[in-house]
C-alpha cells in the first residue's frame, strides 16, 4: 500500500504530498491520521522554513472517501471526538492544524478541490491554484454543514453572504470565481513554481518574524482592537529579542555578506 501522505524536506522546504492518486486523494481514515501526524511533526521541526502541500495525480483532493470511512461506526467516533467543544477533533485538524505550524504553509491546488479537500486547502496560509481548478463544499449534497475546520478561514477570507451561498448550495466554482471570493490567494499556470518562489522568498526572512506574523494575524484578525494591539506588542517584543532579528538587520545592511539564520525559536 502507498503511504497516504509523503513528506520530503529539501533545502529547508517541506514538501507534503497527498498520495492516494488512484482514489483522487479522497480522505480515508489512514489519510486523516497521516495528515494529523504530518502537522505534528512539522510543527516541532525548527529546521524547516516553509511548507508546500500538493496532491499526487489529477486532483488535489476530492473530499471524503465515504464508502471507506462510513464502513465502520467507530470511524465517525474517531473523527468527531473531542475533549472540549473549542478544541479541534481529528476531522477538523486536517485543516486547523496547519495554522499551528509556525512557518508559511502554501497549498498548491489543481484539478478538483472538493469537500474535505477544500477544508485542507483552507488551513494553509496561501493557496495557489492552476486556472482549471474547481472548488466545492460537498456537505450540502449530503444534508450536512461544513465541519472540518474550514470555517476559521471562511470567516477571515470571504464575505459572509458568499460563504453562505457557497455552503448552502454545494455549487462547483472555478478558480476565477474562487479568486473573486478571496477563497484563494492567486492563480498560476505553474502553481508549484510559484509556491517555490514564495518559499525561497520566505527563506530570506527571519524565521521568528514569520512565525510571529502568522501567530499574530491568526489569533487577532477577528478579535477586538484591545486584543489585537496587546498581541501585536507582545509578539514584537519576543521577535525583537531574538537572534534572528539581529541577523536579519545585519543582512539588510550587508547584502553581499549575509549570515545564515539560526533555528526558529519556540512559538
Amino acid at each position: 500500500m502507498l503511504d497516504p501522505v509523503l513528506i520530503d524536506i529539501k533545502n529547508e522546504i517541506a514538501f507534503v504530498t497527498l498520495n492516494r492518486p488512484n482514489k483522487h486523494n479522497a480522505l480515508n481514515m489512514a489519510m486523516f491520521t497521516a495528515i494529523d501526524n504530518a502537522t505534528k511533526r512539522l510543527r516541532k521541526d525548527k529546521s524547516i522554513r516553509a511548507v508546500i502541500v500538493n496532491g499526487e495525480g489529477v486532483d488535489f483532493c476530492t473530499g471524503l472517501d465515504v464508502k471507506s470511512v462510513m464502513s465502520s461506526g467507530a470511524n465517525a467516533a474517531k473523527l468527531l471526538f473531542k475533549w472540549l467543544p473549542g478544541q479541534s477533533n481529528l476531522a477538523q485538524r486536517v485543516s486547523s492544524a496547519w495554522r499551528k505550524v509556525p512557518v508559511p504553509v502554501i497549498m498548491v491546488l489543481h484539478g478538483r478541490v472538493w469537500g474535505g479537500g477544500l477544508q485542507i486547502a483552507l488551513g494553509g496560509d496561501f493557496r495557489i491554484a492552476s486556472p482549471n481548478t474547481s472548488f466545492s463544499i460537498m456537505e450540502a449534497k449530503w444534508g450536512l454543514i461544513p465541519d472540518m475546520g474550514g470555517t476559521l478561514a471562511f470567516k477571515e477570507q470571504m464575505p459572509v453572504d458568499q460563504a453562505k451561498l457557497f455552503a448552502m448550495t454545494g455549487q462547483e466554482i472555478s478558480s476565477d470565481l474562487a479568486l473573486s471570493y478571496q477563497l484563494i490567494t492567486e492563480t498560476s499556470e505553474d502553481p508549484m513554481s510559484r509556491a517555490l518562489e514564495l518559499a525561497n522568498n520566505f527563506k530570506r526572512q527571519s524565521p521568528d518574524a514569520l512565525a510571529g506574523v502568522k501567530r499574530l494575524y491568526n489569533n487577532a484578525w477577528s478579535k477586538s482592537q484591545r486584543f489585537a494591539l496587546a498581541k501585536e506588542s507582545w509578539y514584537q517584543i519576543k521577535v525583537m529579542f531574538s537572534k534572528n532579528q539581529r541577523i536579519k538587520s545585519y543582512n539588510q545592511i550587508n547584502p553581499d555578506n549575509t549570515k545564515p539564520f539560526n533555528k526558529r525559536g519556540s512559538w
